[in-house]
């Protein structure tokens, strides 16, 4: 009876033995193929990456262009500031019966006249200051 214990104890250290093996194998085929999985990641993030920059450096040039021909087809023009009057300027103007957005050199003049003469300056400088006089 000891020896047929000994002999199933030995046929099932062998079946053991056999399966550990067995296992060791899957473990290295599994780590094969991690490895080209990963390495495979690697190429995809690397063309990834290259298409990337090389769409980057098509949208760059794509906007310096842009920016090239805004600025070329932006026409040369000299302002005089800004296009608003101070407060009291309007209110001046109002009194003596000229709106900003219906002045013409005419009606300017002649609301104009009652004024000092360096009020009559200041007011045509204010309104050249802000581009409403040429």
């Amino acid at each position: 009876m000891e020896m047929e214990m000994k002999d199933e104890l030995s046929v099932t250290v062998e079946r053991l033995a056999a399966a550990a093996g067995l296992l060791e194998q899957a473990v290295e085929r599994l780590a094969e193929r991690q490895s080209d999985a990963e390495a495979s990641v690697g190429r995809i993030v690397a063309t990834v990456e290259a298409e990337l920059e090389v769409r980057l450096a098509a949208a760059e040039a794509q906007i310096a262009e842009l920016k090239a021909a805004a600025v070329a087809s932006v026409p040369v023009t000299v302002t005089h500031g800004r296009k608003t009057l101070p407060v009291a300027m309007v209110n001046l103007l109002a009194k003596q019966g000229v709106t900003v957005d219906s002045m013409e050199a005419g009606a300017l003049d002649a609301a104009l006249v009652s004024l000092s003469l360096e009020q009559r300056i200041a007011v045509k400088a204010q309104l050249m200051r802000a581009g409403l006089l040429g």
